[in-house]
């Protein structure tokens, strides 16, 4: 064997996928969290708070989604940085163009 294809080999068995078990952890985390947002929902009482709790609940299951369902978080850290600094960009775009439409429309959209 050459030095390259030890290389290959030792860097392939670092890592180590998660097992069928996670998954079904991570499903069951997934649909307690969007039990959480339906209750939010329902909930007059948390009305004003609406669109911060969901965006963070969204967020983590979107995380988690990406981490494990996807691999990212088996792969290169250039990878998740480049997918957190889109999710960054993105809601903060939204976050504007949400504040720009609820201070310019004559009637507010909240």
């Amino acid at each position: 064997m050459s030095t390259d294809s030890q290389t290959q080999e030792h860097h392939a068995g670092d890592i180590s996928h998660p097992t069928p078990k996670t998954y079904a952890i991570i499903a069951v985390i997934l649909s307690v969290v969007t039990a959480i947002e339906l209750w939010v929902y329902y909930i007059e009482e948390l009305r004003s708070l609406l669109i911060p709790i969901l965006a963070v609940l969204s967020t983590g299951k979107f995380a988690l989604v990406v981490m494990f369902y996807m691999h990212l978080k088996f792969d290169h850290k250039v990878f998740s940085r480049l997918l957190v600094l889109g999710i960054i960009l993105a809601f903060g775009t939204f976050l504007a163009l949400l504040t720009l439409f609820k201070f310019s429309h004559p009637f507010g959209l909240l």
